[in-house]
């Protein structure tokens, strides 16, 4: 197992008792990415796009070689086919309401699956209602994992959409891209992947994974909050109306009509998020110098060790497949323990994690319960963050089992 390069990250080196294992929900961000964006406010801040003058040049640049950079690591070689977003919610709305109207007709199908996050359910379950289509969703096998047979009986030529998340963000399930691209494809149906759990953890490269569109969010991968992406296939976007009307998407605008920019220009109306595309860049220089294969295998070895662990303590359950299938996440749950109780007592203890239906409410009623608790592991933690938080199940444990004295 390699160090957890802890030191990397001020909010974590300035709190040595801090144990931080919520990092599904957000990354904490290496000094590496704060200082990229602090640089670029203190010397290159301007309005892209709009000035003749030096600064605005400078920032333009710093706009375009930060979307070259995401580009990169994300494995897309036409930079310009990568559409910043404030995020994967938004990138994923962006597909079902600028390319969903136009293409999903009544008594047409779109196939999401019971592990996917709210984002990549809702969009297209209003989509489905919106045009009179079926919404369907993919049943799981008993490991929590997509069921391609069940998949393969799905699919017809009326399916229109197959979405699914590249990992769940609920219990870590590393979901076959392109297995599920192939039976997609098989009836020519649109492929859209959920890639916020992705993009932190797997090398994704897009150009080889075969879907249509992959979104993700910059605060999961080191990066700061409120900017992420949408990369699709350039024919499929060059075909989509814009979703959002303004400044900078604009190529003419007639008294009757208007004629859009080219790509990204056309989905990216307004101001740009300059400084958060600056640090996100920074990140995935961060991500790379690291290699995503050591970040992917510090994060399992992690979960094998919190997976043994865990499977010591009387009462626990675990949800999800066997480590060697998920990436950093361990989803469980203490009998006569709520997910809520468990997480307030470990914050007593230091210990940060997530408790609730981590906006799967699907996959949690087909567990059979209404939360979890989640510990995320990302390449910042090691074997303190797993023993800080079996000792802090054991003292949930005894403070539940010690009767109240009235």
């Amino acid at each position: 197992m390699t160090h957890s390069r802890r030191s990397d990250f001020p909010l974590l080196a300035a709190n040595p008792e801090l144990h931080y294992l919520d990092s599904a929900a957000t990354s904490q961000k290496p000094r590496a990415v704060l200082d990229a964006m602090r640089s670029y406010y203190e010397h290159d801040n301007a309005n892209p796009h709009r000035g003749a003058y030096d600064l605005s040049v400078r920032a333009t640049e710093r706009y375009h070689v930060a979307r070259e950079r995401i580009a990169r690591f994300l494995g897309v070689a036409d930079a310009d086919c990568l559409i910043f977003t404030r995020g994967t919610t938004e990138a994923l709305n962006l597909v079902a309401t600028a390319w969903g109207p136009t293409n999903v007709s009544a008594g047409d199908e779109i196939i999401v699956t019971a592990l996917d996050h709210h984002a990549n359910f809702v969009p297209w379950q209003q989509l489905a209602l919106a045009r009179g289509a079926k919404f369907v969703v993919c049943p799981l096998t008993s490991e929590q994992h997509v069921d391609l047979d069940a998949l393969r009986g799905l699919v017809n030529q009326r399916t229109k959409v197959v979405a699914f998340s590249h990992v769940s963000n609920a219990v870590g399930t590393l979901n076959p891209v392109r297995d599920i691209v192939a039976i997609a494809r098989s009836v020519g149906a649109l492929v859209v992947c959920d890639g916020a759990q992705g993009a932190p953890h797997l090398r994704v490269g897009f150009d080889e994974l075969g879907v249509d569109f992959y979104a993700f969010s910059g605060h999961k991968m080191c990066g700061p909050m409120g900017i992420g992406g949408l990369i699709g296939k350039r024919p499929i976007l060059e075909a989509m109306s814009p979703y959002q009307f303004g400044g900078d998407m604009i190529e003419f605008v007639r008294d009757d009509h208007s004629t859009w920019n080219v790509l990204p220009h056309k989905f990216e109306a307004g101001t740009p998020n300059v400084a958060d595309a600056v640090g996100l860049a920074a990140a995935c220089e961060y991500l790379d110098a690291i290699g995503m294969d050591d970040v992917l295998a510090h994060e399992r070895a992690l979960v094998r060790l919190a997976t043994a662990r865990l499977n010591e303590i009387e009462g626990v359950r675990i949800y999800g497949p066997d480590p060697s299938e998920r990436s950093g996440v361990v989803s469980f749950t203490v009998s006569d323990i709520h997910p809520h109780d468990l997480a307030t007592i470990l914050d007593q203890e230091g210990v940060c994690i997530r408790a609730g239906h981590h906006c799967a409410q699907p996959l949690m009623r087909r567990l059979g319960v209404s939360a979890t608790a989640r510990a995320s592991f990302y390449l910042y933690n090691d074997e303190s963050d797993v023993d800080a938080l079996v000792r802090a199940i054991e003292r949930a444990k005894t403070l539940f089992a010690t009767p109240l004295v009235v």
